[in-house]
């Protein structure tokens, strides 16, 4: 007990560090009694700490963004300022900790002081498993963080201005005195993917639980990242490789669909369990959010997910069917993995190939007996039916902020729309607004670039 708690007695004093609010702990001299974690199983308590490195936290601001859903206008008002002004994509002007940088940094800093302290320690014959694993660990880690940030505060990939665009902070060490400076998106990107690249020989293909990584989860996240970018060759390679290792599929027809949590924690499907617990943005909370009901009426009546995802609320439908019962599941599950082989393999021109992976989760999403196979006599015409499925299977995920991004580099022309007392609200197709605006404070203390918006 008494070493747990140094370790996170540590963790807490250099995320004290981040927080400007907290500067009159600069001044304070540390304990002689901390320790920095020195040993690899003060390392892997760190990379344990379901808290903040398995997203027990509210980083939401891309969700909350999102057009899978809607809140009343009696309910809008109850928002907060900030949270108002973020459904409707205004300039949010927040500056109070916690918030999404803050919460993305932290696990950032964690992976540092991981990656930092464990070269300190020797490989041996004895602890080269445990030390690989650590290491690979904290990479993994690190990069879904910075895939996170991308998505909130980067414009989409795009490899005409990826290099002039603004990217995240990559911090690469756990050194808190360097100066932050913006990357551009094209090195962030380089930085995700030269992580997992690096932490995939160092992983196991499956982990003792989906708390942590994996070379199976890593093979995923290079998939999300090369999809984000538009790679689709890259996508359908590390697609493959993350299904030849675990390729399950619940089939919902042994789910009770009509359970308010219908879904197991941990179920078949995770690979790796990430979650967001309590929203930074509220405006997502089933209490506020209602699905869009265009959305909610495109399932079919013997789609099990019309009953496992949704219940009536007054007005509309509410969201039940995360992965997380009573959080909404933001991690890695092998049916994204599935449609984002599906995807690629469209646009690749692979038409049967394609419509073999959503055929093979849609006769697990329909009730048994009714399912048709779905056939398409192109591969545009494939890949048509296959992103109106990735959306109806992917909802609330932290997943369709990205998605409308790149689609919209596609030509899908996606128009984000907000109706509240009778005024409509537009958000067109590469507006300077897809990428959100990052803390006025760390803003006006770093002298960073903000988001133009």
């Amino acid at each position: 007990m008494k070493h747990t708690y140094k370790i996170l007695v540590f963790v807490m004093l250099v995320l004290v560090f981040l927080m400007p609010s907290c500067k009159k702990y600069l001044d304070k001299k540390p304990d002689k009694a901390l320790q920095v974690p020195n040993s690899l199983s003060d390392l892997q308590a760190l990379l344990d700490d379901g808290y903040l490195l398995n997203g027990t936290n509210g980083v939401s601001f891309d969700e909350a963004s999102a057009d899978d859903y809607y809140v009343p206008d009696d309910l809008y008002n109850d928002l907060s300022v900030n949270n108002r002004n973020a459904y409707l994509w205004r300039n949010t002007d927040y500056t109070n900790y916690p918030n999404d940088w803050g919460y993305i940094y932290n696990v950032v800093n964690i992976a540092n002081i991981v990656l930092d302290n464990v070269q300190e320690i020797a490989i041996t014959a004895l602890n080269k498993n445990e030390w690989n694993n650590i290491k690979g660990s904290a990479l993994f880690h690190r990069s879904f963080a910075f895939l996170q940030g991308a998505s909130i505060f980067c414009k989409a990939y795009d490899d005409n201005t990826s290099a002039q665009d603004y990217g995240l902070v990559l911090r690469l060490t756990s050194d808190i005195t360097l100066p932050s400076v913006r990357a551009s998106v094209k090195d962030t990107y380089n930085r995700i993917i030269e992580d997992l690249k690096s932490a995939v020989p160092l992983l196991p293909d499956l982990p003792v639980h989906v708390l942590r990584p994996s070379k199976n989860s890593a093979y995923a996240l290079l998939a999300r990242t090369y999809l984000s970018m538009r790679k689709y060759d890259s996508c359908a390679k590390y697609a493959n490789l993350s299904l030849l290792i675990k390729s399950e599929l619940i089939n919902y027809n042994a789910v009770d669909v009509t359970a308010f949590v219908p879904f197991e924690r941990f179920n078949a499907e995770v690979q790796f369990y990430n979650i967001i617990n309590q929203p930074n943005y509220a405006s997502i909370d089933p209490y506020y959010a209602r699905v869009d009901s265009l959305l909610y009426s495109s399932y079919a009546s013997d789609d099990l997910r019309k009953e496992a995802f949704f219940y009536q609320s007054f007005p509309g439908y509410t969201f039940k069917g995360s992965y997380s019962p009573y959080q909404l599941f933001t991690g890695i599950a092998t049916d994204e993995v599935y449609l984002m082989r599906a995807e690629s393999y469209a646009r690749l021109g692979d038409k049967d190939a394609a419509l073999s992976d959503l055929n093979t989760l849609l006769v697990k999403r329909w009730r048994t007996g009714t399912f048709v196979p779905v056939a398409a006599s192109t591969a545009n015409e494939a890949l048509g039916i296959i992103l109106i499925e990735r959306r109806k299977q992917l909802l609330f995920r932290n997943l369709r902020w990205m998605d409308i991004k790149r689609l919209n580099k596609e030509g899908a022309n996606i128009v984000l729309k907000r109706i509240i007392s009778g005024e409509t609200y537009l958000l067109q197709p590469n507006d300077n607004k897809y990428a959100l605006s990052l803390p006025a404070d760390i803003i006006n203390m770093t002298g960073m670039q903000q988001n133009p918006y």
